[in-house]
């Protein structure tokens, strides 16, 4: 199992001053020019101008504090001197008093023991009562430093809250063994000393009246004090050495306490370890019933769109149907009409066989003659009707032949055209799964040799487009040798061109398989959404040992070897193909003695720079390798960070060069600064960009910056809120790289991450007792009396609020605001509800004691741990929902909060500030305000907050029921936020290939 610990770097140096010979600055273009990487020499000449009227205010800076510190100086130097290895050793835990009392004893006892050889019996009182005086004054300065050290533990502990128990019982440790162990060197000058003075007045006579008046003045000794023995006061010096050693003894048990406290405290991490596998083991799980209720919705709106289409061919074929109907009728008349013709033709028969009979008897009479001439009449007359009725059925079925030849042109070109459009569009009733394995498969047969590259280019493409002659070869063939498939598909090439754009990421992470916090989100969530508008996208991540290979589709492994260039040398890496929600993806697995990536966890490696920067450039070596042509190639984090310089100083050239760079920073906080050597590892040029201009750091001028790399080299720098964006570039936010970013700043912009709404949606959430919409509320209500029960809080009012809370408790959310929502919302009359838990241990124990006052309380419940199900429930029940977070670059609670109908309260900071809007603020669109929000980060601004939100919702509940409805039709999907990255995307690859053509 994984621990999702991240480890956080350490302090920077302080800023040093940039030496003059650095003369090159980043170019200040929005674009990052390949054929002008290196800058020329006016830009060198205007960066360097830059660079000095910086350095010069740093300069006057140091030297004013310089100047501060010379003038407040008090020790001797010779005192200083003697003591300089005392003070660096124990500057970080004492000052003061005490500190100056230390280095003034020291300096008295160097200088005693100088003119110790000199000295006469007679003085021995003198001598030894300056003994007793600098004994007294070390332990004097020992009690005042551990009462100074108090004191500032004391204060550290109230300004520092938030600091990790471990690392202040660490800090406090290493102080008292420093401490101890300066004491044991003071006690054993002090028995040297002794030593010689005993050896002195055995040796020495009653001569030195010379020394003596040398010490009169300082000792102010007694001429009767003379005469006191001097076995008396050798005796009374041991016992203080004596005392000395057994205080030096308790120390050391001490310390000793101190360590088996430590290993204690390691263990507890250990045990935290174990619950936060079995945590992320429940949420896999989770996760992964979700996958399938999101492929299940999404069969269902495919489904969907089937009816549709077959709606309107039924629309169709009824109007034929009309068309054959009256046709027929046309001809059911003319069969009539010929039929009376036929009773007619009979008739004119029997007429004639009659006129026959009468022509016999036709001499015989006129008045049969007559009779003949009538009847002729009569036949001819009959003729005449009979041939105007054959003209009138010859019509009729005239007729009735052209509306059957209409019919069947008019069925024919419906047919055309289905058959046309079953070609011409995408096939919609596959899942992306489907289509990303199928990728995968070509760019298999590339690597294995079995196609060529300018045959796998157009069979991509056909993927690309979803086309279906090659969905139907793949499916006809699916029985057949991989030689007929491939035989098959070469023959469906064809030289159309792509719809859209292709975008690889190169990740660390990505959710659900490998995810540590919310950049796995944002690779997965943004790569649907640019996929559901009709571009390629791929990702690149390493092969984790510890990642859930369980939600991973059709993974398997190449037969092929790419090798990269690592520390001098070539090395394997095998590279596996997947599919992860319906996204194609790369696992590359390094052959390496150090198992990169065979650890047991993502990060926190002591060697992460160097397992992330040969991950990186064995990505961009699969890519060229492949025969990968993308439009953008998009890095996270610092442990991607090297895909850019890597990309334009080494890969450009070889021929992987049509993509441009974008590097989105989830959080400055993690910057993975190292010694400017490793960066040699990967094959990077140190000398060329270890310079201020390029990776050097901004803090510490022999270590490089991944970060700044990528924001130097790239073409698109973005971060995951626009208010974030604005924070980062004062000197509080941008922890050191607020300069790099102003400098660059025209290609640094903040999109605001958007979150899974099929997945996080009330009317299909199947962890909920009621599903219910913004329309019907009823389910919201029927779902919070569930949960009372559930956790056992009391349902005796209906409309008692619910706050609801879940979080990490760590500092960055504001762990001391929790804690006092908790006792504020129980004096106004609410009911509170926390779920989370923290990986800082005295904060887990601090919230645990919290747990443990309210175990039986009727209105706040604390469950310090996570739980899926538990949470969805708390979004659905809570009617308002806290998040009072120090800084937050996104935050995605506030978005799933809302989702469900629960109003937040926030601290103005980061991606809260771009989501949330306060309800009281006229500045600000009716429509846009969903919240309550508060600027300073204390108890008095949160507050206010909770009491305008108690106050609407007690007072106003027809306005608070608008309210959670307009939040709940808030539209917080990834649509939006991957419009703006395709945006982006489109206008940096438009601009490269203008240059390219110009």
């Amino acid at each position: 199992m994984c621990s999702s610990y991240n480890r956080r770097q350490g302090k920077k140096p302080p800023f040093e001053r940039i030496r003059p010979s650095a003369k090159l600055q980043p170019n200040s273009d929005d674009e990052f020019d390949p054929e002008h990487s290196v800058p020329n020499n006016g830009d060198m000449e205007s960066s360097v101008n830059r660079e000095k009227t910086f350095e010069d205010d740093v300069n006057a800076r140091g030297d004013a504090e310089h100047t501060d510190e010379k003038n407040s100086g008090t020790q001797s130097a010779s005192a200083i001197e003697t003591n300089r290895d005392v003070k660096h050793a124990d500057e970080q835990i004492t000052d003061g008093p005490a500190q100056s009392a230390v280095a003034k004893a020291s300096a008295i006892n160097g200088v005693g023991a100088e003119l110790l050889s000199s000295v006469q019996p007679e003085d021995l009182i003198g001598m030894i009562k300056n003994a007793e005086r600098n004994i007294l004054l070390l332990n004097q300065a020992r009690v005042h430093a551990l009462e100074d050290l108090h004191k500032i533990l004391s204060e550290k502990e109230t300004l520092k809250g938030e600091i990790n128990n471990l690392e202040k019982r660490l800090a406090e440790a290493d102080a008292q063994i420093k401490f101890a162990s300066q004491e044991k060197v003071n006690a054993e000058l002090l028995e040297d000393q002794l030593e010689n003075l005993q050896n002195e007045l055995i040796n020495r006579g009653g001569s030195g009246k010379s020394e003596l008046e040398l010490y009169e003045n300082r000792s102010k000794i007694s001429n009767e004090g003379a005469l006191l023995a001097r076995d008396g006061h050798i005796h009374s010096l041991s016992k203080e050495v004596d005392s000395l050693r057994t205080e030096n003894l308790a120390l050391k048990y001490d310390i000793q306490a101190l360590k088996s406290m430590l290993s204690n405290l390691k263990n507890t991490d250990k045990r935290i370890v174990t619950l936060e596998n079995e945590s992320s083991f429940l949420e896999s799980s989770m996760k992964e019933l979700e996958s399938k209720l999101s492929v299940s919705q999404q069969e269902s709106s495919n489904i969907s769109t089937l009816k549709t289409e077959c709606k309107d061919l039924w629309a169709k074929v009824e109007n034929l149907q009309l068309l054959l109907d009256k046709a027929t009728k046309q001809a059911d008349q003319a069969i009539l009409v010929l039929q009376q013709n036929q009773d007619l033709r009979k008739k004119v028969d029997k007429l004639e066989e009659s006129l026959e009979a009468a022509t016999i008897f036709k001499a015989s009479s006129e008045k049969t003659q007559q009779y003949n001439e009538l009847m002729q009449q009569k036949i001819k007359l009959l003729e005449e009707r009979l041939q105007k009725s054959d003209q009138e059925i010859y019509s009729y079925v005239q007729l009735y032949q052209e509306s059957i030849k209409e019919f069947r042109d008019t069925l024919n070109s419906l047919k055309e055209e289905s058959k046309k459009r079953a070609l011409d569009e995408p096939v919609d009733d596959m899942p992306w799964e489907f289509w990303s394995c199928l990728l995968l498969t070509i760019d298999g047969w590339v690597l294995e040799n079995k196609i060529l590259n300018s045959e796998a280019v157009p069979l991509r493409e056909m993927v690309w487009k979803r086309d279906r002659r090659i969905c139907d070869a793949y499916v006809m063939c699916k029985e057949k040798t991989e030689d007929e498939v491939i035989s098959t598909f070469l023959e469906l090439i064809s030289s159309q061109a792509s719809p859209g754009l292709h975008v690889i990421h190169i990740a660390a992470e990505m959710a659900p398989v490998a995810k540590v916090g919310g950049l796995g989100d944002v690779v997965t969530g943004l790569g649907k959404a640019l996929q559901k508008k009709g571009h390629l996208v791929e990702i690149v991540l390493p092969k984790y040992d510890c990642m859930q290979y369980d939600r991973i589709r059709d993974l398997r492994v190449l037969d092929a070897t790419v090798y990269s260039y690592f520390d001098g040398k070539l090395f394997q890496n095998k590279v596996w193909t997947g599919t992860v929600e319906g996204l194609p993806v790369y696992f590359i697995e390094p052959h390496h003695p150090s198992k990169f990536f065979w650890r047991g966890q993502y990060y926190g490696e002591q060697d992460d720079f160097k397992r992330f920067s040969f991950f990186s450039r064995a990505a961009l070596e699969l890519l060229l390798q492949v025969g990968k042509k993308p439009d953008i190639i998009h890095c996270h984090d610092w442990q991607t960070a090297f895909v850019a310089p890597l990309y334009w100083d080494l890969y450009f050239p070889k021929g992987l060069n049509s993509a441009r760079i974008c590097f989105t920073c989830h959080n400055f906080e993690y910057q993975g600064a190292a010694p400017a050597s490793e960066l040699a590892s990967c094959g990077l040029d140190v000398q060329q960009l270890h310079r201020p201009d390029r990776m050097q750091d901004n803090s510490a001028y022999d270590r490089v910056n991944p970060i700044k790399g990528a924001i130097v080299f790239s073409n698109i720098v973005t971060t995951v809120s626009p208010t974030y964006a604005q924070e980062v570039r004062t000197a509080e936010g941008g922890k050191g790289l607020h300069s790099t970013l102003n400098f660059h700043s025209k290609k640094f912009m903040g999109i605001l991450n958007g979150i899974d709404t099929d997945a996080w949606d009330p009317a299909t959430d199947i962890f909920l007792k009621v599903q219910y919409t913004a329309n019907d509320l009823q389910g919201k209500a029927e779902n919070k009396a569930a949960m009372r029960r559930h956790l056992r809080l009391s349902s005796a009012d209906d409309s008692q609020p619910l706050v609801g809370c879940i979080t990490r408790l760590v500092p960055q959310k504001g762990v001391h605001l929790i804690r006092h929502a908790i006792y504020r919302t129980l004096e106004m009359g609410g009911q509170f509800v926390l779920l989370g838990s923290s990986p800082v241990p005295h904060i887990q124990r601090e919230f645990e004691g919290i747990a443990n006052q309210f175990q039986d309380h009727e209105h706040i419940r604390l469950i310090l741990k996570y739980d899926e199900s538990l949470s969805r429930y708390i979004y659905a029940a809570s009617d308002m929902f806290i998040i009072p977070s120090i800084f937050e670059p996104c935050g995605l609670t506030q978005m799933i909060a809302m989702r469900y109908g629960s109003v937040p309260i926030v601290r103005k900071t980061g991606g809260l500030n771009d989501s949330v809007f306060d309800v009281d603020d006229d500045t600000i669109p009716y429509q846009y305000r969903n919240g309550f929000t508060f600027a300073t980060p204390d108890e008095q601004g949160l507050n206010g907050a909770l009491d305008r939100a108690f106050n609407l919702y007690n007072n106003d509940s027809e306005t608070w029921q608008q309210l959670v409805q307009k939040n709940m039709n808030i539209d917080f999907s990834w649509h939006s936020s991957a419009s703006q990255y395709e945006e982006l995307y489109a206008k940096s690859v438009a601009r490269a290939r203008a240059a390219t053509s110009r």
